[in-house]
């Protein structure tokens, strides 16, 4: 057991410096990664694959997402300790435990009710508190709104209205915005009430946000 431990140890320390060799900056990100068993949130027929910087699938169609695009997504979220923050699409959960790394108090809706299981699952095992909803992620979570960050992990046709109506002011959305083949990264700022900022960012490629402001589930 502590061989495995430490096998796995060095992997992600690994993979934190191709991290930071492909551009990743932002130290407390990195730190997150080192902390955080990539291999408990993939299937145990993936595990030796687990700190590879490519996407996995966990089923129902889905995928953990390439490392380097989680990093990339949190690091323009730009978490600080203490702020709420809204995940759209939690898949495996993976996403969601770097952003509790971060010290987030962390917000997590989900379509599919046996990923929503799983990560449920997964998460409390390793003791992390997330707040996990099972629903329609393209509408947000507006019981618990304004957010001061969203992130949404699936590609979206345009930016989602209502996400970006339940951030503060001062709030951050990252977002994948595009056709369902690629996406550019959007980076919307609320610089006041109904005033905001957009930044893009290169292609990267996701699985389809389906829902009501979504594509439509084929």
């Amino acid at each position: 057991m502590y061989r495995q431990q430490l096998k796995f140890k060095q992997r992600r320390e690994n993979l934190v410096d191709q991290l930071r060799s492909k551009g990743i900056e932002d130290e407390r990100v990195l730190d997150a990664f080192n902390q955080v068993p990539r291999h408990v949130f993939v299937d145990t027929a993936l595990e030796e694959r687990a700190y590879k910087d490519s996407a996995l699938p966990i089923g129902m169609g889905q995928t953990i997402s390439q490392p380097y695009t989680v990093a990339r997504q949190t690091e323009l979220l730009e978490v600080f300790p203490g702020e709420r923050v809204l995940e759209i699409g939690t898949g495996s959960g993976y996403q969601a435990a770097i952003l509790c790394e971060l010290g987030a108090k962390v917000y997590s809706v989900e379509r599919h009710k046996k990923l929503y299981e799983k990560a449920r699952s997964t998460l409390r095992e390793l003791g992390y508190s997330v707040e996990l909803k099972l629903g329609d992620g393209s509408l947000g979570w507006s019981a618990y709104a304004p957010y001061d960050a969203i992130v949404v992990t699936a590609g979206a046709p345009v930016v989602p209205d209502d996400l970006v109506n339940q951030l503060n002011v001062n709030g951050r959305l990252v977002v994948p915005v595009g056709d369902e083949k690629k996406q550019e990264m959007v980076r919307v700022l609320k610089v006041r009430e109904n005033e905001f900022e957009q930044e893009r960012y290169r292609n990267f490629k996701f699985v389809p946000l389906v829902g009501e402001k979504g594509w439509k589930e084929n």
